[in-house]
């Protein structure tokens, strides 16, 4: 055998995955068709964190009087360089995870990986090069592109997708997004921080469909409140794109309305990508787009593994992450415990920010859960005054009969660095009385953890 583990894909699944391997004393190869680090690194949760910075940062000058700070001149938000400074972030954290294969001996191969009938793994290099590798165990995290509808097909200049988005040559005018999940509220938010006409269009009823009511409700109503344009309940149905600009048809409840944009940002989810990886030649079990796998992510075929978007679960990169430390500490022999997918904490990074972990207000009442409910607004947090943004809430859930913390909603400044606590809380089985009881820092955003869970059992302070 050439290696004990090869790795077809280097994104957050896969680099982790190939780093906690070699620690684990296997020798390891990552196959790569593309850039270290994958979506995530290059295209993904990293780039686009770099351009909401500059957006923020854009927004503090343009309101720095709120703060006593007083900027002489205009302030102009340079889109060329918010751009280039996100493409040499991205740059950077590729070049960190390659610094990392060579510091554990992890051979990194470039090219497309499919596996062969014998289980081997053929690489075709971007020149035409075919090498051929030999493991014990092989482990497929290749993870997913844009997704496409077929009336908005990506043409890569009018109809676009996120790659597109982070490094268009210049900034638009007027844009319209399709599609409120994570990708399509962070995209929507940063073009229109920095001047952009911005329209989102959603077709379910509130954008973050995913979120609890409360909290998609809340940052709809922040949204609004600066001016974007939201239209819920709509639907694309066509974009001409003959002219000069895109006129693109929404319809809504009231009819088709047409709407004229320089640009249209096709943000309606993801696709795996499972083509022509040799599955079906190996008899490997996949199903609407997903390779069907163990606990451990043993694929139906012994010593193949698959992790990360391409499997059961959320398409997200911490998730990715983790499936990869349990997929080869498996394989290496370890006693590992299986994911728990009900306590995977997600974020959107608008502003304000979205946190969640666990049920939603609603999935919590379909499930037959009697609830005991506690909400903290940040208007009444003092760092949240301090801050200038009052913006959001706390609002944890608890099972009324048993005290399990059932879940957690958060909007509000940084609150993706508040929901951890959350996360580790529901995994150690805290109580509501163990938040309530634990001393909380003065002044915080993260009081107001402590604050709503005294509201959900009528000991609030600083609320009625």
């Amino acid at each position: 055998m050439d290696f004990d583990i090869i790795i077809i894909g280097s994104g957050p699944g896969g680099y982790v995955a190939a780093i906690r391997a070699s620690q684990l004393g296997k020798k390891v190869a990552v196959i790569e068709r593309a850039e270290v680090g994958g979506i995530c690194l290059n295209w993904g949760c990293i780039p686009t964190k770099a351009l909401l910075k500059s957006a923020q940062v854009y927004n503090y000058m343009k309101h720095s009087q709120n703060y006593g700070v007083k900027v002489e001149g205009e302030i102009l938000a340079d889109f060329n360089a918010m751009v280039e400074r996100s493409r040499g972030v991205a740059a950077n954290m590729s070049k960190g995870v390659q610094f990392l294969f060579k510091k554990h001996g992890i051979t990194l191969i470039q090219g497309f990986g499919k596996i062969a009938k014998d289980k081997s793994v053929e690489v075709l290099s971007e020149v035409g090069k075919k090498s051929k590798y030999t493991a014990e165990s092989i482990i497929i995290a290749t993870g997913a592109k844009a997704r496409q509808l077929p009336n908005l097909q990506i043409d890569g200049k009018k109809i676009i997708g996120y790659r597109q988005a982070m490094t268009m040559e210049k900034q638009p005018e007027s844009l319209l997004v399709v599609g409120s999940g994570a990708i399509g509220s962070e995209f929507a938010h940063f073009y229109h921080s920095i001047g952009t006409k911005v329209t989102l269009v959603e077709y379910l009823p509130n954008i973050l469909p995913l979120e609890d009511e409360d909290a998609s409700k809340a940052l709809a109503r922040s949204f609004k409140k600066s001016k974007l344009k939201l239209m819920t309940s709509s639907a694309v149905t066509n974009v001409d794109t003959s002219g000069e600009k895109c006129i693109v048809s929404v319809e809504t409840k009231k009819g088709i309305e047409k709407i004229e944009v320089d640009v249209v940002l096709s943000a309606v989810g993801v696709e795996t990508n499972i083509d022509g990886l040799g599955l079906d030649d190996l008899g490997i079990v996949h199903e609407g787009g997903k390779i069907i796998v163990d606990d451990f992510y043993q694929t139906s075929i012994e010593g193949v593994y698959a992790i990360g978007d391409i499997v059961h679960g959320p398409a997200l990169a911490h998730v990715a992450s983790r499936e990869g430390i349990i997929c080869v500490e498996k394989i290496a022999g370890h006693s590992v415990e299986a994911m728990d997918y009900s306590n995977i904490p997600a974020c959107t990074y608008t502003s304000p920010e979205v946190a969640s972990v666990g049920l939603t207000e609603k999935v919590a009442l379909e499930k037959g859960y009697e609830l005991r409910i506690g909400k903290f607004p940040f208007k009444a947090s003092g760092k949240a005054t301090a801050g200038g943004n009052t913006d959001g809430f706390v609002k944890i859930i608890f099972d009324k009969k048993t005290d399990e913390l059932l879940g957690c909603s958060m909007v509000g400044d940084n609150v993706t660095e508040m929901i951890s606590e959350i996360v580790v809380a529901r995994r150690m089985k805290v109580k509501g009385i163990d938040l309530i009881n634990a001393v909380h820092p003065h002044p915080t955003m993260s009081e107001a953890v402590m604050e709503a869970a005294a509201h959900a059992y009528g000991e609030a302070i600083h609320i009625v």
